[in-house]
C-alpha cells in the first residue's frame, strides 16, 4: 500500500493542477468572448489583464475588495470542512454590518474600544445566524442549505427595518443610517487608497482559521466529522456540538467581516440589499479546497479579476458580466469531482505498483 504522506502529496498536486486548469480554461473562454463582442479586442483584453495594475488607486481597490472576502472565505471553509453546506454567511455578513452600525451610531465609546465593541457585536450576531441553521439541522434534521438561504432573507429584512427606522438619518436624502462616530472608524493605512486597518484583522482571521482547522483539537474533530460523522461518533466525538460550534465560528467570522467592511470603507450604512460577499466567500472556499491557508490566493484572484472586468467595462465596449462567466466556469471545473480524477487515480495506482515491485526486489 502507498504510504499516507505520499497520497496526500499527490492530492495536493492534483488540487493545484485542477485549479490552475480551471482558471486557465475560464480565462480562455473569456478571451474568446471578448474577441467576439469587442471592436477593439486587444485593447479590451489588455485592460482586463493589466488594467488593475496601471494605477495606485486600482491596486488599492484590489486589496479593498479582497479584505471582506478573507473573512467570508475562511468562515465558509470552516463550515464546509464539517460537510455543512451553510450559505448563511451572506446574511451573517449583512446583519453583522447592520449591528455594527447600531453600535457605531448609538453608543459613545472611546477610540480603540468603539470599533472593537462594534466588531464583537457583529461577530456574535453572525454566530447566531449560522448557529441557528446548525441547531435546526442537528435537532430537527432540517436541510442546512435550505434553512440558511431562508435565514438570509430574514437577516436582510430585519436589517432593512433597523436601517430604515431606528437608525435612519432623514437628512441623508436617501435610505441610509446616521453617520458612524469618528471613534468607531478603522484608520486608513495607505495614502491614495482606501486600504484600512481591517486588512490586518482579516489576515489574523486567516491565520486563526488555519491553526484552528489544522493544529487544534477542535479542528481534528471538525475534519473527522466532515469525513465520516458515524466514525466520529464511534470515536467519542460529540458530533452535534462540533457541528454547531463550527458553524458558529464560521458565522462569527462572516459577521466580523461585515463590521470591518462598514467601519473601514463607509461613513454610514448604505447597502440596499445583500452585498454578495457571502456568496463570493463560498466561491473562494471552493477554489481554495476549503483550506483557510489558500483563501488569500483565491480572494486575491477573484478581486483582481473583478477589478479587471470593471476597468474593461468602463474603458471599452465589453460588459463587466464577463467576470461572472469566469467565476462560473472556474466553479464548474473545481467542484467537478471527476475532472482529472482519472489522472490522479493512475498516478496513485502507478506509485503503488512501483512501491510493491521495489519491496519484492528487496
Amino acid at each position: 500500500m502507498l504510504e499516507v504522506n505520499r497520497v496526500k502529496k499527490i492530492d495536493a498536486i492534483f488540487f493545484v493542477i485542477r485549479d490552475l486548469l480551471a482558471v486557465g480554461i475560464a480565462l480562455v473562454v473569456s478571451f474568446l468572448l471578448i474577441f467576439i463582442v469587442s471592436d477593439d479586442a486587444w485593447e479590451a483584453l489588455s485592460l482586463f489583464l493589466f488594467g488593475p495594475l496601471q494605477t495606485v488607486s486600482r491596486v488599492g481597490y484590489i486589496v479593498e475588495k479582497m479584505i471582506p472576502l478573507l473573512f467570508t472565505g475562511v468562515g465558509v471553509s470552516l463550515m464546509f470542512r464539517c460537510k455543512q453546506v451553510n450559505m448563511g454567511s451572506e446574511g451573517a455578513f449583512y446583519l453583522g454590518g447592520v449591528i455594527s452600525t447600531a453600535v457605531a451610531v448609538k453608543l459613545a465609546l472611546p477610540a480603540g474600544i468603539h470599533p472593537v465593541a462594534c466588531m464583537i457585536a457583529a461577530g456574535l450576531v453572525g454566530a447566531l445566524v449560522c448557529g441557528t441553521t446548525a441547531v435546526l439541522h442537528t435537532k430537527f434534521h432540517a436541510l442546512t442549505i435550505v434553512t440558511s438561504l431562508m435565514l438570509n432573507y430574514i437577516c436582510l429584512y430585519f436589517g432593512q427595518y433597523l436601517i430604515n427606522n431606528p437608525l435612519w438619518d432623514p437628512s441623508a436624502g436617501f435610505q441610509a443610517s446616521y453617520k458612524y462616530a469618528e471613534t468607531a472608524l478603522l484608520p486608513k493605512i495607505f495614502s491614495r487608497t482606501n486600504i484600512h486597518a481591517g486588512l490586518f484583522i482579516a489576515l489574523l482571521a486567516v491565520v486563526f482559521g488555519h491553526f484552528l482547522i489544522e493544529k487544534s483539537t477542535l479542528g481534528y474533530k471538525i475534519r473527522t466529522v466532515g469525513y465520516n460523522p458515524k466514525f466520529a461518533a464511534y470515536a467519542g466525538i460529540n458530533v452535534t456540538a462540533t457541528i454547531i460550534l463550527c458553524q458558529m465560528i464560521g458565522g462569527f467570522l462572516a459577521g466580523l467581516g461585515g463590521a470591518v467592511e462598514q467601519l473601514g470603507m463607509y461613513k454610514r450604512f448604505e447597502y440596499a440589499g445583500l452585498s454578495g460577499h457571502g456568496s463570493d466567500g463560498v466561491m473562494i472556499a471552493v477554489i481554495a479546497g476549503n483550506n483557510p491557508k489558500y483563501v488569500p490566493i483565491s480572494a486575491l484572484f477573484l478581486a483582481y479579476v473583478s477589478v479587471g472586468a470593471e476597468t474593461m467595462a468602463r474603458m471599452s465596449d465589453v460588459p463587466s458580466e464577463v467576470v461572472s462567466i469566469v467565476q462560473s466556469i472556474i466553479i464548474m471545473f473545481v467542484v467537478a469531482e471527476k475532472f482529472l480524477a482519472g489522472w490522479k487515480h493512475k498516478v496513485i495506482a502507478g506509485q503503488s505498483i512501483k512501491q510493491m515491485k521495489t519491496s519484492e526486489v528487496k
